[in-house]
């Protein structure tokens, strides 16, 4: 059969326009063209597409996120209509319920195809159930955007869910690089516009408010570029400069030593699978990559083992998945160290230094993050959710399924976790990687003239010595919290439940 005749067959009225399959393609956590599995099939199977971002009121989602996040997303929304408009369409911004949303889009525009990719999170997936149920005419398809692997593919033989990261890293390391990634479409027809549908839509990214009415972001985001070509601008300078020090330099808080791609990936600016092949492309498979390399391609699954935990143990959110945890002893009238706490004001350098950074940039060092949160639930008794809440507050990467995993590590209640009676010490962990007290004096200028060897333990200073610096004493003392912390943790030891 000739093309003629199928196009005869297909439409044998000539004089009647032949009708077209018109995509919606909505967008949340992956804002970004490149290697993006819903933008791609839609343009493989429509004629005209629809490309939406919906500022969605349920919990959880990526515009329900904290402040400094909401920050991000401005700015990543606007990259992402950029790009969109250099191929010929632009995003369209809604606010409201998703289902009433895509259903008016729908009726108005004639759609009748619907594209998303997935997240993983218990009340997103829930929601995505109901949508697809409702929407079941414009044949909605879902894919994975985020994760070089699906969370139910990655168990382990009997089909439970890895609760420890080193096999689970053995298992996915044997299927990595993986398949490569998605082409970037180079022109993408939109679906015409009329006055009735314009109003379906917010006039502008502004409209969603999503930054705030203080200037105070303006600091944050003075240490960051956003968006797609930045992000695989920042992966392609660390791979040049910074990963062949990476196993070491990771840990050292005063230096750039980490790829800085944490926020992007929470964006889905930059996909894991990109990732991937960027770092083997030269190498093919992941044995030809040398100990830094290899270091940094655990830490991309490290988050993927997160998901995987969120998706397995969605109570993880909220609860501990070490069920002795539920009845441990906390500390009464935690409200003034833990707002101690967040201002960076407990009197321990390195914790302070980490709790400033935060507040300045939206983002921490990661070795810092692990002690400040061991500071916060051992030394001081307060449970982790309210560590969690604060840093999801205040990241720019505040990844539910990183920072909760993160969390509940430091707690010792989770997967893999740290042993609770394994208690970092603050003035050692200074010391060891920030011996100079390079990091501690950047972000507590008050303590810039601080001999090197009191720079982590200031309270051992002569007391005369101390008073010239306007530095607060410790909320505890660091031995005798310690050993609180071990006491209250003997009255919940009997063998661990996660069931």
């Amino acid at each position: 059969m000739t093309n003629q005749q199928t196009n005869d067959s297909s439409n044998p009225d000539p004089t009647r326009p032949m009708s077209k399959n018109i995509g919606i393609v909505w967008f949340r956590q992956d804002l970004r063209i490149a290697d993006n599995p819903a933008l791609h099939a839609a343009c493989a199977a429509c004629d005209a597409i629809i490309c939406l971002f919906i500022d969605d009121p349920c919990d959880q989602t990526v515009s329900q996120l904290g402040a400094a996040s909401r920050v991000w997303l401005h700015h990543s929304l606007e990259s992402l209509n950029q790009s969109l408009q250099s191929r010929g369409t632009e995003l369209k911004i809604a606010q409201g319920d998703p289902i009433e949303i895509l259903q008016q889009l729908s009726a108005t525009y004639s759609a009748n195809r619907l594209f998303w990719n997935r997240c993983y999170d218990p009340a997103t997936i829930k929601r995505d159930k109901k949508i697809k149920t409702a929407l079941a005419a414009l044949s909605p398809e879902s894919f994975n955007a985020s994760l070089n692997a699906e969370p139910w593919e990655t168990v382990k033989a009997d089909g439970t869910p890895y609760r420890v990261f080193t096999p689970f890293w053995r298992m996915r390391a044997k299927s990595l690089p993986g398949t490569k990634p998605l082409s970037t479409p180079k022109a993408i027809a939109a679906a015409p516009d009329t006055k009735k549908r314009d109003n379906l839509f917010l006039h502008s990214i502004d409209s969603l408010a999503l930054l705030p009415e203080k200037d105070w972001h303006l600091g944050m985001m003075s240490y960051w570029k956003v968006g797609e070509k930045s992000a695989m601008a920042s992966l392609k300078r660390f791979l040049k400069n910074s990963v062949h020090f990476y196993a070491n330099e990771r840990n050292i808080p005063s230096v750039s030593g980490t790829s800085g791609l944490s926020p992007h990936l929470h964006f889905g600016e930059i996909s894991p699978r990109q990732i991937m092949h960027v770092l083997t492309q030269h190498k093919g498979t992941l044995t030809g990559l040398n100990t830094d390399e290899e270091t940094f391609a655990k830490e991309v699954i490290w988050r993927e083992f997160a998901y995987t935990l969120l998706y397995h143990f969605p109570q993880t959110i909220k609860k501990p998945l070490d069920k002795r945890f539920e009845k441990f002893p906390w500390a009464k009238n935690q409200q003034k160290n833990l707002r101690a706490w967040q201002q960076g004001m407990t009197g321990v350098p390195i914790v302070d230094a980490g709790m400033r950074e935060l507040y300045a940039t939206g983002w921490m060092h990661n070795r810092v993050r692990m002690v400040v949160a061991s500071y916060l639930i051992k030394n001081l008794l307060i449970p982790w959710q309210s560590g969690e809440q604060w840093f999801r507050d205040t990241l720019v990467d505040a990844d539910l399924a990183s920072n909760v995993m993160g969390w509940q590590w430091a707690a010792g209640s989770g997967a893999d976790a740290a042993p609770y009676f394994r208690i970092f010490n603050p003035v050692l962990q200074g010391e060891k990687f920030d011996s100079a007290g390079e990091y501690v004096r950047l972000w507590v200028p008050e303590l810039t003239d601080m001999p090197n060897k009191f720079i982590h333990k200031p309270w051992e200073l002569d007391a005369t010595e101390r008073q010239k610096f306007d530095y607060p004493s410790p909320l505890v003392d660091l031995k005798e919290s310690r050993q609180r912390a071990l006491t209250a943790f003997d009255t919940i030891k009997q063998p661990a439940n996660t069931e």
